[in-house]
């Protein structure tokens, strides 16, 4: 099957650059063949599973097609679920980033109806709905259907085992003869057989074979993250693994830019790969993966294909694929060669949607994990030094410097000592001062909020209820600025010019770490341990 780029399909400019800027550098199977056909004018049986890129293979030409000068109903598009009609609504939203005067409006049930008709009153090109609420708003006169150009079903089959026929036909019934009909269906039911051949007009077929993909035994996480805050997660996971050689999948050129700036920036040796580049200067990045010039390796789906390293560690999903099976590729990157390997996907809210149908797609589990904390970075890096330091004893060759050793001890300077010294010195990197906030704080740990015995460590924050600030914008900022999930927080006190937050111990470095430049409603805060002498002042 040819995949076909976006560039050289019959496709406008303005949403040509919006599916680049979702992350599709070529169409989906699905897409290559729909797209032409529906351009065409015919009506389309489309049988694709979820994930196949199914929602842009109608909604480019859908969109292509709308008269923005035209303020009444041209497009119709229905869904079995609420869910779904949201999802495809948001993906609309996605495609017409470029283009003006163009109004989406979603109709479901469970939201209020009058918001529904103010919002189809000021004008609606495109409607997006379940039957039921569709058929509500034909009733009221508040959706007309005269207009319709295109009719779209959606998983008609979750349509019809939930009962909705009977409404799909009404609803089909009062559409202008002159109208293009897409069905999309996972499978051709007699029942959706019949209504093709009762309202759709010499329909092309095109059907998506999913191939039966094996995944490989690989290690499979995920991580809830925010946006903002997947760089942090990346740089700590591999601080903490320490790869040779780590693949990280990006869904845009745009984005490969600008994590390996971000990466170098930091100190990684990393370099970008995506369709943008010359053949010479791919062949150039793969050389220096290959002989470990460079360890982490940025790449689109696209660009990875014909990739042939057998020793890479780990693989990131930064973004989570459009596409299940470009999943399975991304992480068939490692475990190769009878070695072992790890796959991280990094989850933004609804993401989690998406990796579950990979999940049911691959027949695997991807287990959720929790981010390394800024401790056990710490941890890890004075391990892998202390390796070091144990092999070079080992070696041995250590005569000059046990000279140097011997010279300080004359000056009354105890073995042990020294030692230490050259550990914190040779250790600095690691442990900074601005983490290692129980030693910074002169107090002991016994003062804190809790004490040893308790999970959880209380801070203080040097803002409250007179600068506005609610619990939920504390919260807001800590999960930001420190990747501290906010159902791991205790409790909130807030008074008017300050609050006090229980943190789970683990996550103290994090957050005083992560808070120390974090601004509040505009205002710069300040973050430090409470100790109790100082809960008792302030109360």
């Amino acid at each position: 099957m040819e995949h076909f780029k976006f560039e050289d399909m019959n496709i406008s400019p303005e949403i040509c650059q919006a599916v680049l800027d979702m992350g599709f550098e070529e169409a989906t199977p699905i897409q290559s063949q729909a797209i032409p056909l529906i351009q065409q004018g015919r009506d389309i049986i489309g049988q694709s599973q979820t994930g196949t890129g199914k929602t842009a293979a109608f909604g480019i030409p859908c969109l292509e097609r709308i008269q923005a000068d035209d303020r009444r109903l041209q497009a119709l598009i229905l869904c079995p679920t609420r869910e779904l009609a949201i999802q495809v609504s948001e993906e609309f939203r996605k495609l017409l980033k470029y283009k003006e005067n163009i109004r989406v409006v979603p109709i479901y049930g469970g939201q209020p109806i009058d918001r529904q008709i103010l919002a189809l009153k000021k004008g609606a090109q495109v409607v997006i709905g379940t039957p039921g609420r569709v058929m509500d708003h034909m009733r009221r006169r508040t959706l007309k259907m005269e207009t319709v150009q295109m009719m779209i079903l959606d998983e008609a089959d979750e349509m019809l085992d939930m009962g909705f026929r009977e409404d799909i036909e009404t609803i089909l019934v009062k559409i202008p003869e002159d109208h293009q009909t897409l069905l999309f269906s996972a499978t051709l039911s007699p029942e959706i057989l019949d209504i093709t051949k009762r309202f759709q007009k010499d329909p092309a077929y095109v059907k998506i074979v999913r191939k039966e993909l094996t995944v490989p035994s690989i290690e499979q996480y995920y991580f809830d993250v925010r946006e903002k805050t997947k760089l942090e997660a990346l740089t700590r996971i591999i601080d903490v693994y320490m790869p040779n050689l780590a693949m990280v999948f990006c869904n845009t050129k745009k984005r490969v830019d600008d994590l390996v700036e971000s990466l170098q920036g930091r100190g990684y040796f990393a370099e970008g790969l995506h369709g943008d580049l010359k053949q010479a200067q791919r062949d150039k990045v793969m050389q220096k993966f290959r002989n470990g010039t460079i360890e982490i390796l940025v790449a689109t789906d696209v660009a990875a294909r014909g990739i042939d390293v057998d020793d890479i560690d780990i693989v990131f999903n930064y973004d989570v694929p459009q596409d299940e099976e470009y999943y399975v590729h991304r992480i068939g990157r490692t475990g190769r060669a009878g070695r072992s390997g790890k796959a991280f996907t990094f989850c933004v809210g609804k993401e989690i949607y998406k990796l579950r149908d990979i999940m049911r797609y691959t027949k695997t589990k991807i287990v959720q994990q929790k981010l390394p904390t800024l401790s056990d970075v710490e941890e890890m890096k004075t391990n892998i030094f202390l390796e070091k330091i144990k092999d070079s004893i080992q070696s041995g060759g250590l005569t000059k410097y046990v000279n140097l050793v011997e010279r300080l001890m004359d000056e009354d300077f105890a073995a042990i000592d020294i030692a230490a010294a050259l550990l914190k010195h040779n250790l600095a990197d690691v442990r900074t001062d601005d983490l290692d906030v129980l030693e910074d704080i002169n107090c002991d740990e016994t003062n804190l909020y809790g004490g040893d015995s308790e999970k959880m460590v209380r801070i203080f924050l040097n803002a409250g209820k007179k600068q506005k600030i609610r619990a939920k914008d504390i919260v807001g900022a800590i999960a930001n600025e420190a990747g501290v999930p906010g159902k791991a927080l205790g409790a909130i006190d807030l008074f008017d010019d300050y609050t006090f937050v229980d943190v789970p111990r683990e996550y103290l470095r994090d957050v005083i770490h992560g808070m120390k430049h974090a601004k509040i409603k505009n205002k710069k805060v300040h973050v430090e341990v409470a100790k109790k002498d100082k809960q008792k002042k302030k109360r």
